[in-house]
This record gives structure tokens, sequence and C-alpha cells, in this order.
């Protein structure tokens, strides 16, 4: 367990101090994670990485550390340009142990086609979110001999799956007979250069049909502040739930190379010095999170908190715990057992 402080009024979600988050018209899918947000509820995301497996089994036990500590886990997918089990395929494991998945959909690997047949086989499969990326560069992982497509990009792939399913039609014309009831989702980075244009950045995913957005990680909290006060000024914080993300930092070799080589990645360091300074920078690196996430709550507009935990999934419901963001309410997990889970696949 971490030693923090847990924050003396954990269940406030709002605005203005006291109020709700504003409950967007309508539903648009039959989704948990969209009803928690619709209900002004707190809500926290995370990530499961796939496996390089075809083992069913390895999808749940991962999606288990999980229980009772998230509203909704992306699948991610090929993430950094690193092949894995499919996001598709991890998302329909989940929803068929009960679980509420984000499908992950990168436009660098696939056309308009494909993309939209996959959007379709995810909504008949249960799925009822997906989060719209470009994707990393292929030169970023193992396969960069691979060709790339961005037939799309993460703005007109929202605008696709938007008019899939409120026109009910593919982009050629072509009438649906039953359209995928989804809520779309994109990502911002609110710290890569030029700063003073995320915030158009995020009007244009909004307008583009984002209902959700995930950022990329914050460590930096003023920074993050300011973001959110030009999305208020816009009236973008009425539009669409914004999540921000928050990590979990090993040690400070690695806050300095993410800060070295990950574009938008801001760590100040204070942050780092103490990583640097403690005896036990893996407890000190949980601790930085949960405080990030306190910090998050409090900030005007700011709907829910995605958690990344980079090969320390293990850790996600401790951070949570410690944080105080969820208050006294516990997000759905399995009534069964794991073994009994895995049993159905």
């Amino acid at each position: 367990m971490i030693d923090i402080e847990v924050p003396r009024n954990p269940a406030k979600v709002g605005t203005n101090p006291g109020d709700p988050l504003p409950r967007l018209e309508g539903h648009v899918s039959h989704g948990r994670f969209e009803q928690v947000l619709r209900a002004g509820q707190f809500a926290v995301t995370t990530e499961i990485a796939p496996p390089d497996s075809a083992d069913p089994t390895e999808v749940l036990r991962r999606a288990s550390l999980f229980d009772g500590y998230v509203d909704a886990i992306n699948a991610t997918d090929g993430s950094g340009a690193h092949c894995h089990m499919s996001s598709l395929a991890v998302c329909a494991i989940l929803t068929r142990a009960g679980y509420s998945p984000i499908l992950q959909v990168s436009c660098r690997d696939r056309n308009r086609i494909s993309i939209q047949g996959d959007t379709l086989g995810a909504a008949a499969l249960g799925v009822c979110s997906v989060l719209c990326l470009s994707g990393d560069d292929v030169g970023a992982g193992d396969h960069p001999e691979a060709k790339p497509v961005f037939d799309l990009d993460s703005i007109s792939l929202a605008q696709t799956i938007k008019i899939m399913r409120d026109d009910s039609q593919f982009l050629s014309g072509r009438k649906l007979d039953l359209a995928p009831r989804m809520m779309i989702g994109s990502s911002i980075n609110p710290f890569v250069p030029p700063i003073a244009n995320r915030a158009d950045q995020l009007a244009k995913k909004i307008d583009s049909g984002a209902e959700f957005i995930q950022s990329q990680y914050c460590f930096d909290i003023p920074m993050l502040k300011d973001f959110m006060a030009k999305a208020r000024d816009l009236g973008l914080t009425e539009k669409a739930y914004i999540i921000i993300g928050a990590g979990v930092l090993p040690s400070a070799k690695t806050a300095t190379w993410m800060r070295s080589n990950v574009p938008g990645v801001h760590i100040p360091d204070e942050l780092v010095r103490r990583l640097e300074q403690s005896e036990k920078p893996k407890l000190e690196g949980r601790k930085i999170c949960a405080e990030i996430m306190q910090q998050v709550k409090e900030i005007d507009g700011v709907a829910g908190v995605h958690v990344m935990a980079y090969r320390q999934e293990k850790w996600v419901g401790d951070v949570v715990k410690c944080s105080g963001v969820l208050g006294d309410r516990k997000p759905w997990a399995p009534e069964q057992s794991f073994a009994n889970i895995a049993a159905i696949t």
C-alpha cells in the first residue's frame, strides 16, 4: 500500500466545486463507460498491453489486475509500431467476460475499407467505445520495413465512424442495415509544441465527432491547468469528456529518457529529483502518480483520469485506491473468479 494522504473530498467532481460534469444529450451506446461519464462520475480508465500470444487467458489475467478499480480498459493497437494481439481480438475477449473495453484504431495499418469493416465487427461483438488514433510511425517499431497506410488520420477516422453511426452509411454512401452504436473518442497531447495551438487542435477533434478525449502523459499540473482554462474558454468541456493521462515512473532514468525521446512528454526537474533521491524509486513513482491523479481531479472540466503503467500493471489498483479519486464508488468487476472467466473462452 502506498502511504500517501487521501484528499478530504475525494468524491467531488464537476466544472465548479460541487457541481456534476455536464451530461451530454442522449446515449450513443449501451456501454458502461459512457453511463459512468454521463452520470457525472469521475471515470478511471487504464490500458492493457496485448500479449505476444494467441492465448485468450493471458488477456483475462492481465485485465483481472484492474478489477474493481477502473471503468474501462483500452486495448492498444500496435502501440509503438510493435505487433501484438489485435485490439479487436482483445476487446472481443474482454467484452465476452463482461469488461468495458475501448477499441483503439490506428490509421497507420489499415485503409478505410478495413477500418469500416472492423468497426462493424467490433460493434457486432458488443464493443461500445472506440479511440481514434493516427498511429506511431513504423520506424519507431521492430518492423521498420512495413508499409504505412494512413489512408485516414485521427480526425477523418472519427468523422468516418460518426457517419456510420449517425447516418447509417459507409463513406461510399452505401446504406447500412444496422449502424454501429459506439461512443467515439480521440487523443490529445496538451504538452507538445506549439503549446498555444493545443486547445484549437482539441476543438478540431471534438468537432470531428469525438465525445471523449484521452490525453497523453501529464506530469506538469500548471501546464495542464493552462490548457484546461483555454478548453473551458472555448466551451470544449461542455462538448466532450476530457480524461487526463497519468503515468507511473519507475525511475529517474526512465523519466529522463522519456522527456528526451518521447515528443510532448514534459517532466519537471523536481519530479526527476524526487526519483533520484528516493531510496525506493518505484514506490516514489507510484506516489507521484497518485498525487497527480488527486490534483487532476480538482481541475474544472476534467471528467476522469487514464492511468498508464507499462510493465507495472499490477500497481494500477494500488495507485487508484490511494489516490482516492473514486471516493466510495467501486467500478464493475466480474463476480466470477479469473479461472471461471478463462474457462468460457
